[in-house]
């Protein structure tokens, strides 16, 4: 069951995704601007006051957003991570220094990740991972094949991807395509409809994607270097 907090919380999020401040998203939506004001979250009586199904689809719509995107930002819960979490999650040990690892030319492949850009399925093996994953649940390891990624990522460097994070502009992120092509870049731009991604390597192009062409988007939280 949802909580007046992570309804909230899952607003904060999405205006700061689209670097807005609540008033800035609910100016966009088409709503009074201290809709989503901190203030307006408890009445006068202290009674907790929810934003309406109807705002919340204006916002959707406005930002381009799904209702799943809206549901991800909410993640950091425990008990609603272990539910929207990879439905075949008993396939990879318990986290507690070891996370899955998959090469970066397999991740392509249906049946690695789930709708949210989780891992999945079978075939994946197992690393250290360099800290403690705490409670960063989902948390798995990419192996770089090959010099697309030269030179900041060489054939062999593991990168640990964070699905569901929050990403925002210059962060270092994966990107997998409804295509099932799979990228590492920098997310130079993200707007309602499509994303521009630089390369890290200078012979090849940087990218602009619609957001209805792209399956998940994680961000790239460490790298073995």
């Amino acid at each position: 069951m949802l909580s007046h907090d992570q309804i909230w919380e899952a607003l904060d999020r999405l205006a700061e995704r689209h670097e807005l401040t609540p008033s800035g998203l609910a100016r966009r939506a088409g709503l009074d601007p201290t809709s989503f004001n901190k203030s307006k979250r408890l009445s006068a009586d202290g009674r907790l006051r929810w934003p309406s199904t109807e705002s919340i689809a204006k916002v959707l719509d406005a930002t381009g957003a799904s209702m799943e995107e809206f549901l991800a930002f909410m993640r950091r819960d425990a008990d609603l991570s272990k539910q929207l979490a990879a439905p075949q999650e008993s396939a990879f040990p318990q986290q507690g220094g070891s996370i899955p690892l998959l090469g970066f030319a397999r991740a392509g492949a249906g049946g690695f990740f789930d709708d949210g850009g989780f891992p999945a399925g079978q075939g994946w093996d197992v690393v250290e991972f360099p800290a403690a994953p705490a409670q960063k649940a989902g948390v798995y390891a990419l192996e770089v094949q090959g010099e697309s990624m030269m030179p900041l990522y060489r054939d062999g460097d593991v990168l640990i991807v964070e699905p569901g994070a929050q990403v925002r502009r210059n962060d270092r992120v994966v990107v997998r395509t409804n295509e099932g092509e799979v990228m590492a870049k920098v997310l130079l731009r993200q707007s309602t409809r499509s994303i521009e991604l630089m390369s890290l390597n200078p012979e090849h192009p940087n990218r602009t994607l619609e957001l209805s062409d792209v399956d998940w988007i994680a961000r790239i939280i460490w790298a073995s270097q």
